[in-house]
C-alpha cells in the first residue's frame, strides 16, 4: 500500500476568519504551542483535538483534515527544458513533483528551492535526485504542496501573494502571455492561467476554444489598457500619436496588449513593419520607453503612471484567472478563491490606477 501524508488546512482556516493563534488556541481550550506545532505539521493531533479545533473553526473534521499521497521528495520532473545548471523552485500539479527553472517573476528575484547539477527535458518524467546540489530543506516556502504556480501578466499579482502567504502557500508568478499561459495550463505545468483577451465573453471564448469544457474562471478585475507616452510628448488623443512618426516597442503574439496595439494601428499607414524592439510584459514595455529605445507601446495604465508615462486609454479589459475543475478543491486553489472573494483585497486593488474591483472574485 502506498504511504500517505497527513495533511491539515488548519492554518488557512484560522487566517480566513482572522484569528490569531492565541485567539484559536483560546477558543479550542488549547495551547497556542499545540496550535503551531499542528499547523506546522510537526504534530498530528488526537482524535479529541481535532473535534475541538473543528468546533472553535465552525468547520467539519474532514474540512480541516486528510491523508493524502506521500510524496517522493527525492523524484521530480522539469516543467520544462531547463538548460545548463540552474536554480529551481518546486510545486506539486497533479500529483507530480515539479522542478521550475528560476527566471525573473513579476514579483522579482524569489528565494529558489534549490541547484541542480544536471539537467531533464521537459516532460522527461521522474528524475533521480542525483542532480540535485543543494536545496533549502525543511524551509515552509520550500514546500512543493504549500506553493501555487500562475501564469499570467498582472503587474499587481504581488499584493494576492501576500495574501495568500497568511494562508501558508507560496505564490510564483511567472510572466507569461494569456495565450501561452492558457497553453501552459492545458499541458497540465501550472495551477492557474492569467487571461486578458477582451472582456469576459471574450476571455471565456478563448478558454473554451483553447482548453475546451472541464476549466473555470474567477475575475479579478477589469483594467484600463492604452498607449503609454514618453516624457515630453504632447499627444492627447491616440490618432494623433498612430499619425506621428513615433518609435514603438511591440508586444509578442498571443497577448492581450498584442491585441490591442493591432487594434490601435490598424489600417493605419503609420503601422510599422515590424517592432524594433518587443516586451514581453507590461513593465518591459515601459523600460523600453524609458530608456528612450522607443516612444511609444501599449500596457495597463498601472503601470505607465509607476514609470512616469503620459497615458492614453484605449480599451477596457477583463482580467481573468482560469484553473481546471478538477483542482477546485486543492487547499492552494481554494486559498486562491478565498483570497479573491474577501472585501479587504477587493479595496486594495481598486485603489490601483485603472484597476475595476466591482466584480472581484466572482466565477464565471
Amino acid at each position: 500500500m502506498a504511504k500517505r501524508r497527513f495533511t491539515n488546512r488548519v492554518r488557512e482556516a484560522r487566517a480566513q476568519r482572522g484569528w490569531s493563534q492565541d485567539e484559536l488556541a483560546g477558543r479550542s481550550r488549547l495551547s497556542r504551542a499545540e496550535v503551531s506545532a499542528i499547523e506546522t505539521e510537526r504534530v498530528v493531533p488526537s482524535t479529541a483535538v481535532a473535534l475541538a479545533l473543528a468546533g472553535a473553526l465552525g468547520s467539519r473534521v474532514e474540512d480541516l483534515f486528510a491523508l493524502t499521497p506521500a510524496l517522493r521528495g527525492d523524484r521530480s520532473a522539469w516543467a520544462w527544458t531547463a538548460g545548463r545548471e540552474r536554480r529551481y523552485w518546486q510545486a506539486t500539479v497533479g500529483g507530480r513533483v515539479l522542478r521550475y527553472p528560476v527566471e525573473s517573476t513579476a514579483m522579482g528575484t524569489l528565494m529558489h528551492d534549490g541547484v541542480a547539477g544536471t539537467a531533464a527535458k521537459a516532460g522527461g518524467g521522474a528524475e533521480s535526485g542525483g542532480g540535485v546540489k543543494r536545496g533549502v530543506a525543511g524551509a515552509a516556502w520550500a514546500d512543493p504542496q504549500r506553493t501555487l504556480v500562475v501564469a499570467g501578466c498582472d503587474p499587481a499579482i504581488g499584493l494576492l501573494s501576500g495574501v495568500l502567504g497568511r494562508s501558508g502557500v507560496r505564490l510564483l508568478p511567472l510572466v507569461r502571455s494569456s495565450r501561452r499561459a492558457l497553453d501552459l495550463l492545458a499541458q497540465g505545468v501550472v495551477h492557474v492561467a492569467g487571461v486578458h483577451l477582451g472582456d469576459g465573453a471574450g476571455n471565456a471564448d478563448v478558454v473554451g476554444a483553447v482548453l475546451g469544457p472541464g476549466y473555470g474562471r474567477v475575475h479579478v478585475a477589469r483594467w484600463t489598457e492604452g498607449l503609454a507616452l514618453a516624457p515630453g510628448l504632447s499627444h492627447r488623443t491616440i490618432p494623433s500619436a498612430v499619425r506621428a512618426r513615433l518609435r514603438w516597442v511591440g508586444r509578442e503574439e498571443g497577448s492581450g496588449a498584442r491585441r490591442c496595439l493591432d487594434l490601435i494601428l490598424e489600417g493605419r499607414r503609420a503601422r510599422p513593419e515590424g517592432y524594433a524592439y518587443t516586451a514581453t510584459d507590461h513593465r518591459g514595455v515601459v523600460a523600453t520607453i524609458r530608456t528612450g529605445w522607443a516612444q511609444a507601446g501599449v500596457c495597463v495604465q498601472l503601470v505607465a503612471e509607476e514609470g512616469g508615462l503620459g497615458f492614453l486609454p484605449a480599451r477596457r479589459e477583463d482580467y481573468d484567472l482560469c484553473f481546471a475543475e478538477a483542482a477546485r478543491d486543492d487547499p492552494r486553489v481554494v486559498a486562491l478563491l478565498d483570497a479573491l472573494r474577501t472585501r479587504a483585497f477587493a479595496r486594495i486593488l481598486g485603489d490601483l490606477p485603472g484597476y475595476d474591483t466591482r466584480l472581484t472574485g466572482e466565477l464565471g
